[in-house]
């Protein structure tokens, strides 16, 4: 449905241009914003790498370790279905603890990976489990604390304080983790009581 939008908006654009006789100012901004998305992607690659440098050292010293024994217990009140010591709670685990620091593509293979061992639990069902609606609530909330992108974005842009949006991203995370926690219990407890009546 969305590729649909974007290229439904993208027809329009064209043929609004076309009619208005604009379509050179729309060949110059294509190419204008080309050359922006690379530099911009070449940009990110170094934030990325250290960050993902950072995690490496954190593996290898046993401070990620650390962490992963300080939110299991958290996370598996979340996911109760899931076994504390099953694959799937590993990946769920590093995942989080990826998206806490900002590291969205370094999350993605790691959710991944935790969705094919949930679905191994489910049986290899084609209907998501609790706990897979869960852990998509809790990625979709976007739980960060430190939003590295964003910060390399800004400083990318020559922002005066690239780190100013650190307070504000926890106060945000806080409060969508929250909700999302709450609405997926909201929605379970209720299709578990239509279930019994």
């Amino acid at each position: 449905m969305v590729n649909i939008i974007w290229v439904a908006m993208l027809v329009v654009g064209i043929v609004y241009a076309a009619c208005n006789g604009t379509m050179d100012k729309v060949n110059q901004a294509v190419f204008n914003s080309a050359e922006e998305g690379v530099t911009l992607c070449l940009g990110l690659i170094s934030i990325l790498v250290f960050w993902l440098g950072m995690m490496r050292i954190a593996e290898k010293s046993g401070l990620l370790t650390k962490f992963s024994s300080l939110f299991r217990p958290i996370l598996s009140k979340l996911f109760p279905d899931v076994p504390t010591k099953h694959p799937a709670m590993g990946y769920i685990v590093s995942n989080t603890i990826a998206n806490m620091f900002g590291l969205g593509n370094a999350a993605t293979p790691l959710g991944i990976k935790a969705m094919e061992q949930l679905k191994k639990l489910n049986g290899n069902k084609n209907v998501a489990s609790r706990s897979m609606i869960t852990f998509l609530a809790l990625n979709t909330s976007g739980l960060t604390l430190v939003p590295t992108t964003v910060i390399a974005i800004r400083m990318k842009y020559h922002s005066a304080a690239p780190t100013e949006i650190v307070g504000v991203t926890i106060l945000v995370t806080i409060c969508t983790t929250t909700a999302a926690v709450l609405i997926d219990r909201f929605f379970y407890y209720r299709r578990k009581r239509k279930g019994r009546e």
